[in-house]
């Protein structure tokens, strides 16, 4: 991955942490980059049968690390709940991280079957048993090391997570096309081994099921994937009343907000805490009609384990006016009333309506949708069921053109919607689309220039998204995959009320692109400076002071502002 000969020789040494343990690092330069792997080699199956989500789990629970022939270390250390945590917890705080990528700690719920074979998964849901408890001990390890650099240093460490779903790629319809699926081949290649290779270790090197091409022949099709377990857009950009740039956005699992320095500079000042966390990278905002900032996000509201309860919850942060000071974050809790249940809970999706009202909408355990309302006297109504099932997370809200709500989400089958026939309502799940079978990628919808609802997304291992609305348009030129976000906006010719469609996403090599129009001669324009997002870019398309706005988080967790300026008609 690096360039290098695949049997380049690694450095070897003893870290000693937290707890007494040590560990075996493995240190591997080429020119200006680096690795360091960190190996705590504790085992899938421990001394006396004992297991990682027993760690977890169960209070008193030890595990006995595994030592590997040759290794450095040359005694085995033991793992208590408390000292994984404190060992990973202070493993990022030595080496500071700006990104970490983890795996899901609450994966759904699965039906096992002879149409679903539960194959490598743990009972009841979509993931190996494993992975959720590394997962749990990571957010565990980093509410830790933020709550104590925090005491510490005054403030929160500045990074931003991400968090991959696994096995539910199995399950799913995949979301790669060809050219990226054949990029993350080559990378997992690089894990892959076989018997016969001549690595200079008697027990072999490499896993033997990654290696050749393996991976691409397996039935289950992982590497066919990448979904987010928080398909959030973010940072999530807005203004201010002086025509400035605002984003708010998770940062060392802290509630965030960006300004910028002034109306049109392009920079972000430093970022502003909200609190609230621990959060999980999940955000959404919105503007209600008196024009006060409403902010929702996912909290981890307990990581304990060994035997207490793990919470999750909605919460809510109002302004008490436009522009104005904070109220105190308030819980809404989720539509579950089984905490296992709550752990499932999806991304909050949000809309404002004209009449004062805030729609919230969330992913249930059940793979249906629901709501809560708040009222334009700012009480909370009680959740409520709206239906639909078998659909993913990532969930599109937005108001068509006379202001209705709809919510639109990937399914199996379809893409489900809900909308509401009236103002003020009920949102309710409509018939069945009958649109083509989506990627499972979030959804970009706008109200087109003609005043209808017009939809972009890929097919299943496509690489060019469509437009459905009145009729169906393939995009010819926007090749990449991952999420779309599209806005209606003045066309580049600059013809008075002239509008057309601009689409946002990511290019084949991850990079960002805009394109204005979807016609047969609309080209897409590349990002500056290679602006690599984590996770999807947002987009910010308004007639005032801003314009269009793409916004991103970089992986050194610092934001990106660009400013995309049309070159010719779209």
């Amino acid at each position: 991955m690096m360039g290098l000969n695949q049997f380049a020789p690694w450095q070897r040494s003893v870290l000693r942490l937290p707890g007494g343990v040590t560990a075996e690092t493995n240190t591997l330069a080429g020119g200006a980059r680096s690795a360091r792997l960190i190996f705590l080699n504790i085992a899938m199956l421990s001394d006396g049968g004992v297991r990682i989500p027993a760690l977890w789990s169960t209070p008193g629970t030890v595990m006995r690390t595994l030592l590997a022939t040759g290794s450095p270390v040359a005694h085995p250390s033991s793992y208590g709940h408390q000292t994984l945590v404190d060992v990973l917890a202070g493993i990022m705080d030595r080496y500071r991280p700006t990104l970490i990528h983890t795996l899901d700690p609450d994966p759904d719920f699965q039906v096992h079957d002879l149409l679903h074979p539960k194959d490598n998964d743990q009972p009841g849901c979509s993931d190996h048993r494993d992975h959720t408890p590394v997962a749990l001990f990571t957010w565990k390890a980093i509410a830790q090391w933020v709550a104590a650099s925090t005491r510490r240093d005054k403030s929160a460490p500045r990074f931003t997570t991400t968090a991959f779903r696994g096995y539910y790629n199995q399950r799913w319809p995949h979301n790669l096309p060809p050219a990226v699926l054949a990029q993350k081949a080559r990378v997992i290649k690089s894990y892959g081994g076989a018997p016969d290779w001549d690595c200079g270790n008697a027990a072999g090197c490499g896993d033997y099921s990654q290696g050749g091409l393996r991976p691409l022949r397996n039935r289950k099709g992982w590497i066919r994937s990448t979904h987010y377990r928080y398909p959030t857009s973010l940072p999530a950009p807005t203004t201010d009343a002086q025509g400035r740039l605002v984003a708010y956005g998770v940062l060392g699992t802290q509630a965030v907000r960006w300004r910028e320095t002034a109306p049109g500079s392009g920079r972000f000042g430093a970022p502003r805490g909200l609190g609230g966390g621990p959060l999980a990278p999940a955000l959404a905002t919105v503007r209600d009609s008196a024009g006060r900032q409403v902010l929702f996000a996912l909290r981890f509201a307990a990581l304990a384990g060994q035997g207490a309860g793990d919470l999750r919850e909605i919460v809510v942060l109002e302004q008490r006016r436009p522009d104005g000071p904070f109220r105190a974050w308030t819980g809404l809790g989720t539509p579950e009333s089984d905490p296992e249940h709550g752990r499932r809970v999806g991304c909050p999706a949000a809309v404002a309506t004209p009449d004062g009202r805030v729609h919230l909408f969330v992913r249930t355990a059940d793979k249906g949708l629901a709501t809560r309302v708040r009222e334009a006297n700012g009480r909370w109504g009680p959740w409520q069921r709206l239906g639909g099932t078998e659909i993913q997370d990532g969930l599109t809200a937005l108001l068509d053109a006379e202001g209705l709500v709809h919510v639109l989400a990937p399914g199996r089958d379809t893409v489900h919607h809900w909308a509401q026939e009236r103002a003020g309502g009920p949102v309710a799940l409509r018939r069945p689309s009958g649109l083509p079978r989506p990627g499972g990628d979030p959804l970009g919808a706008a109200v087109a220039p003609d005043g209808t609802l017009a939809l972009v997304y890929r097919t299943p291992t496509a690489t060019v998204p469509a437009v459905h609305g009145e009729t169906s348009l393939t995009v010819r030129h926007f090749e990449g995959y991952g999420a779309i976000a599209a806005h209606t906006v003045a066309e580049p010719s600059g013809r008075r009320e002239a509008k057309t469609l601009l689409l946002v996403g990511r290019d084949l090599g991850g990079e960002v692109q805009v394109q204005y129009g979807t016609g047969p001669d609309a080209k897409p324009l590349r990002s500056p400076g290679h602006l690599t997002p984590v996770g999807a870019p947002a987009l910010l398309a308004d007639d005032g002071h801003q314009g269009v706005c793409v916004v991103g988080l970089s992986p050194d967790a610092t934001p990106w502002i660009w400013r995309p300026r049309p070159t010719s008609r779209a």
